[in-house]
């Protein structure tokens, strides 16, 4: 018999990379206050993002195929019976989640989605609907799953756990690559199109960079956008997952869209100026670094998207308004706070 509150539970969260990441602070506060151990099941490219996670024994990785095919149904069965005598976090609330829920023998939680909340906020700006989504942020949500009442943000900012050998793989790529000075990661790509800054702008921002006495490397994995620029710091799709992690954790600040790179940074303890344009902070998405910080602007047409799919009719005005001067001067203000340790909002 399975007890109600055993100490092994087996979460899911498949998904998108900056979903993932977000779990993982939540994991190690469960596990420091709980004493909890979890196996992970998520999509096999996002496995690596758990690797050296103190309170994860197991990733059970998945691919697309099976997540989203026809067979997932038989696979969630299996999975629930290598899983028996775990309980079930159900960190995704979708139609696959509720497969392996159905099949799971043991108690099973999950978290307030706002899923309702977010798509009447879309539709219908109200201060009273956005001050509900800014409550919490989304590990805080997740943390609803096991905890009667929120933790502190602070508390459940997410973390990577590097090793020393990818620590030193790391500081011999950037020695290879001639860096010697400080350095800032630019990361100018999102998932959906929509989302990212104009091309043109990240190069106007890089000789601002330089003019600062700083260097930079760019890290991501879209190859089209910055074929033209044959530099050796461009590192766009040489890297991979755990490489970029530990890259990341070398640079003074981050500048990226709102990505799945920006919660990796702030999981490796990087400073993260984020765009957001047709997206929200209120989603909860938003980077949770003591100097993390969001630029964008105020359009009564924002947020115009859950994830940045929306097709834009104004030429992305959310975020070509956003100049490169701008994102400089908060770049270095960033830096200059992080360097003296005193704290900025999110």
């Amino acid at each position: 018999m399975v007890r109600d509150f055993p100490d092994r539970w087996a979460v899911f969260r498949a998904s998108a990379l900056g979903d993932v990441t977000l779990t993982t602070g939540v994991l190690d506060w469960w596990h420091r206050t709980k004493g909890l151990r979890f196996t992970f099941i998520t999509r096999s490219a996002l496995a690596p993002i758990l690797a050296g996670h103190p309170a994860v024994d197991e990733v059970i990785p998945v691919a697309l195929g099976e997540i989203d095919g026809r067979d997932w149904w038989r696979k969630s069965r299996r999975i629930a019976a290598e899983c028996t005598g775990m309980g079930f976090i159900d960190l995704h609330r979708s139609l696959r989640s509720m497969a392996l829920n159905m099949h799971w023998d043991g108690p099973a939680k999950d978290y307030p989605k706002f899923g309702l909340t977010r798509r009447l906020y879309r539709y219908f700006p109200f201060g009273i609907l956005e001050r509900r989504l800014s409550t919490l942020n989304v590990p805080q949500r997740y943390a609803l799953a096991m905890d009667a009442t929120p933790p502190p943000a602070e508390e459940l900012r997410p973390v990577i756990f590097l090793s020393e050998s990818e620590t030193t793989g790391a500081r011999a790529h950037l020695s290879h690559l001639g860096l010697t000075k400080p350095f800032v990661a630019l990361h100018p790509f999102a998932t959906h199109p929509d989302k990212a800054w104009p091309m043109g702008y990240w190069l106007s921002l890089i000789p601002l960079i330089e003019r600062q006495g700083l260097d930079w490397i760019i890290v991501g994995k879209d190859p089209d956008h910055l074929e033209a620029l044959d530099d050796p710091r461009n590192l766009t799709g040489r890297t991979d997952l755990r490489e970029t992690c530990a890259l990341l954790a070398q640079a003074k600040a981050l500048v990226t869209a709102d990505s799945g790179p920006m919660h990796l940074a702030t999981a490796v303890g990087t400073p993260v100026v984020a765009l957001f344009g047709p997206t929200s902070k209120a989603w909860g998405f938003y980077p949770s670094g003591r100097f993390d910080t969001v630029l964008e602007q105020d359009l009564p047409c924002r947020p115009c998207s859950l994830h940045g799919t929306t097709t834009c009719k104004r030429g992305r005005e959310c975020l070509t308004a956003i100049e490169p001067d701008e994102v400089a001067a908060r770049l270095f203000h960033t830096l200059e706070r992080s360097a003296g340790a005193i704290p900025v909002a999110p």
